[in-house]
């Protein structure tokens, strides 16, 4: 299968047509093509990736560090060069996966059996490290001139996600290590110093305080839990004192140690700045918004909404913008702005907008203030004072959240008009 191997490049055979089976097996191979089918504007040109790799059109794939490359033949035969980018790990976060490879065991065994461990995965994740590709991670170019994903990158994807589903090594070699440097990295974390003389069981105290000065640096921290674990339970036969609610005091605990989870887990960062983690003091208003995800029933909702001064209606909605983006998501549902009109923000978007669409498809907008809504269609747009844009969509009469933010406004865009779609259905 491969036709020329560096630690810093390997070079893959065209693989035969992908008939009678999916493209992923795995688990990773599967989050790999998610990347792509959940960030792709035109689901057509997915297709037809899809398509021309299942038929294989896709030559031998060059797989290096940040970039994957191959020609692509049209259904007309013209071949076209495609390029996914994908961004490597810094040197610091390559440091940090190493250590936690080989912080459990069975890790470094899963790997040089060609599995990837979900752990592994998950532990990187919670200290900062993303091995798998997200939303908006993989960036294609084709000289076919495509902006987005076009049928040629698509495809090369689909092929790619063949053979990271065989060889994880592949994506961590995308991410900027060869196999051979991973191994002698783990190898050199793992390897028992030869006949050291056993470390005495004390020092003296005199010493001891003498070097006081020159003593080495602490262990790095542990990893926070993920998810956080089980708050303490209060079953007891003791009954509660008069005012005190059972449900709300567990349900208060519980979203309290999911707060002091994603604190910790920001403050253990590299280079975190712990003040900037922690974010601006939330007001009670906001916090009530926080408290009311997961609420146990009713009667704490209605306690939260009033609480708030919201209805149970306006709370709900809420707490659908705050489980998509927290306190910058809840202020663009309540929070209307004008922003400068003529400035760069309005610039990028309009330009943005006028690339994405031919000029006969193009949705008309009508912009007030930081609310860009389509003519005639349930569909909106929200700019938030971070420069983020947030989907909106129309349902019985109100604008509620339809996904995660996105700095193209086109993106954004087509992630409500695909949930106004969905919503019909």
């Amino acid at each position: 299968m491969t036709g020329h191997d560096t630690d810093t490049e390997r070079t893959f055979a065209a693989l035969p047509p992908a008939q009678g089976r999916g493209f992923a097996q795995t688990w990773w191979g599967k989050a790999w093509l998610r990347a792509l089918e959940d960030a792709a504007l035109d689901s057509g040109q997915v297709k037809t990736g899809r398509r021309l790799a299942r038929a294989g059109a896709v030559g031998a794939v060059s797989v290096r560090a940040g970039r994957i490359t191959a020609v692509v033949l049209d259904r007309d035969r013209t071949a076209h060069r495609a390029d996914v980018l994908l961004a490597e790990l810094s040197a610091e976060q390559w440091d940090r996966f190493l250590d936690l490879a080989v912080e459990r065991s069975g890790h470094v065994a899963a790997l040089l059996d060609r599995e990837m461990p979900t752990h592994l995965v998950e532990d990187a994740a919670s200290a900062g490290i993303d091995l798998l590709p997200g939303l908006g991670d993989l960036e294609p170019e084709c000289d076919c001139g495509a902006w987005d994903h076009c049928g040629h990158t698509a495809a090369l994807c689909y092929q790619m996600a063949r053979l990271v589903d065989q060889d994880p090594f592949v994506l961590l070699l995308m991410r900027g290590r060869g196999e051979q440097s991973v191994l002698d990295a783990l190898q050199a974390r793992t390897a028992a110093p030869a006949e050291e003389a056993p470390a005495p069981e004390g020092v003296d105290a005199a010493e001891a305080y003498a070097a006081g000065d020159i003593l080495p640096p602490l262990p790095a921290p542990p990893v926070p839990p993920h998810p956080p674990g089980p708050p303490p339970a209060l079953d007891t036969e003791v009954p509660p004192a008069p005012g005190v609610d059972p449900a709300a005091l567990r349900h208060l605990a519980a979203r309290t140690a999911v707060e002091a989870q994603r604190l910790l887990t920001e403050a253990l960062r590299p280079h975190s700045d712990q003040r900037a983690a922690a974010g601006a003091e939330l007001t009670g208003a906001q916090d009530a918004v926080r408290l009311a995800v997961d609420a146990p029933d009713e009667a704490v909702t209605g306690r939260l909404a009033e609480g708030s001064g919201r209805d149970p209606q306006s709370l709900a909605l809420a707490t659908r913008a705050w489980e998509l983006g927290g306190a910058a998501a809840l202020a663009v549902l309540e929070e209307e702005w004008a922003p400068d009109e003529e400035g760069e923000i309005h610039a990028r978007a309009r330009a943005a907008l006028h690339a994405a669409w031919d000029e006969d498809e193009r949705p008309t907008l009508r912009a007030v203030g930081n609310r860009w809504t389509v003519a005639d269609a349930p569909v909106q747009i929200r700019l938030g004072r971070d420069g983020r844009w947030w989907p909106y969509r129309r349902e019985l009469g109100r604008w509620v959240p339809a996904g995660p933010a996105a700095l193209d406004p086109a993106t954004a865009l087509a992630l409500a008009g695909s949930a106004s779609a969905a919503s019909r259905k």
